[in-house]
């Protein structure tokens, strides 16, 4: 029997010990080689540390070993019975905030850590802020180094009651956010439930992501699957076949259902969802399938099936939120190549509007976009596209801008997402319109 998969991200301020946690998932669940284990103990000794310094597992770059930071996303697969994982774990640093962002952009929950002598500092909120904007569906307030505050009951609470105000108004439910004591140094709560928390009455940490669901907002939505190619055998037994393979993005498709071709308009019913091992009565989001038709339909790659109810909005012209990457500004009239699904177009960029200040949480209109800027900005396609807003379907509501020139990837958008804004006391914040 197949396990089912999470993607989770950890995120949190520098020294928070984010990468010491991702080793310590990854050292008590026996997800390391022994050849790893023996160079992170040399590390660690020529260190001239006395126990293996975990985060070493997770810190591969030789200049995040010399400075003991990590500066890039560092992506780490593992599994326990039960289920297995695809974690994320991003910098801390304010200049890399564009990595939070790669990293988070794909997960299901995301582990915050906090500092538990500091508590919810400037990092926290943005971090936390940007989890927000990327509507990942759920949090883990992890608040680490409790042994370093004699695993105080109070510290605990006052940092939860801290976080919980700031999570309510970024939109997160308060039974979207679980907050856990731990230690990623001596293993408190981590894999194992600590006895020096016996007031603590929640799971580990492995424990809720062995345990909370999976089913993400994709599953939900209506269904949408952009086209990767046309399958059209050329044999005797096949000449009428005409499948339309890809990932199925969101929802779930099935034979009889009725679909619309995007931008095309054109509608139609499924005849039959196959893979290579037979036919499904059904495909969810995450599966790669060839979809059949009842009608010879003129598609192609880039175009989108989608459930007739709900289907997307077909347009050229696009309000979104981006968050920038590139050292290169943005500025209005850039001509760009846009990537949504499995299309890409020429875009040009009409009017930047908004930037959000992540330090301040509020708006400025600027000139231009500098690299980790988040800000709203115009766009018009060469081409039209079926786009869903983001926070309604996340693939079809996200798209990449990409240079001409280099093929490099300059920004991460975001369909109609408005920015997110913090109500902080005695402040005044605003959102933009859509």
């Amino acid at each position: 029997m197949s396990r089912d998969l999470l993607r989770f991200a950890t995120a949190g301020s520098v020294d928070d010990g984010k990468s010491t946690l991702v080793g310590r998932l990854l050292y008590d669940t026996k997800s390391v080689l022994a050849d790893q284990i023996e160079a992170v103990q040399r590390a660690s000794v020529d260190k001239g540390l006395s126990t293996p310094d975990l985060s070493l597992l997770v810190d591969g770059l030789r200049a995040e070993r010399e400075q003991g930071i990590t500066i890039d996303v560092a992506y780490r697969y593992f599994s326990t019975p039960v289920r297995e994982f695809v974690l994320a774990d991003t910098p801390g640093h304010v200049q890399y905030t564009r990595n939070t962002v790669t990293g988070a952009s794909t997960a299901e929950l995301a582990v915050l850590l906090v500092d538990a002598r500091h508590g919810v500092v400037e990092q926290t909120r943005r971090h936390a802020a940007v989890l927000a904007l990327l509507r990942v569906p759920r949090l883990v307030l992890a608040i680490n180094k409790i042994d370093l505050v004699d695993y105080d009951e109070a510290v605990l609470q006052a940092i939860a009651k801290d976080f919980a105000g700031l999570a309510r108004s970024l939109g997160f439910a308060d039974d979207a956010v679980l907050t856990i004591p731990v230690s990623a140094l001596v293993g408190d709560n981590v894999v194992e439930r600590s006895e020096r928390t016996p007031w603590y009455d929640g799971p580990t940490l492995l424990g809720h992501l062995e345990s909370v669901p999976v089913t993400g907002p994709e599953v939900d939505a209506p269904f949408r699957m952009p086209v990767q190619y046309v399958i059209r055998p050329r044999t005797e037994e096949l000449h009428d076949y005409r499948g339309y393979a890809g990932q199925v993005a969101a929802g779930t498709v099935r034979p009889g259902d009725q679909i619309v071709v995007l931008p095309s308009g054109r509608r139609s019913t499924v005849a039959s969802v196959e893979t290579a091992d037979g036919p499904l009565a059904a495909a969810s989001a995450g599966r790669s399938v060839t979809v059949l038709l009842d009608d010879d339909i003129d598609i192609s790659r880039g175009d989108v099936l989608a459930a007739v109810e709900g289907a997307p909005r077909v347009t050229d012209e696009l309000d979104a939120t981006l968050c920038w990457l590139a050292e290169k500004p943005l500025r209005p009239g850039a001509r760009l190549l846009l990537k949504h699904g499995t299309r890409t177009t020429q875009a040009i960029v009409g009017a930047v509007t908004d930037r959000l200040d992540t330090d301040t949480f509020t708006l400025s209109t600027p000139e231009q976009l500098e690299i980790n800027d988040i800000g709203r900005v115009t766009l018009r396609t060469a081409d039209p596209l079926p786009v869903d807003d983001y926070a309604d379907v996340r693939a079809t509501g996200s798209f990449l801008l990409i240079d001409p020139p280099t093929g490099n990837t300059l920004a991460a958008g975001l369909v109609g997402s408005p920015l997110v804004l913090v109500d902080l006391p005695g402040e005044t914040a605003h959102t933009p319109g859509p």
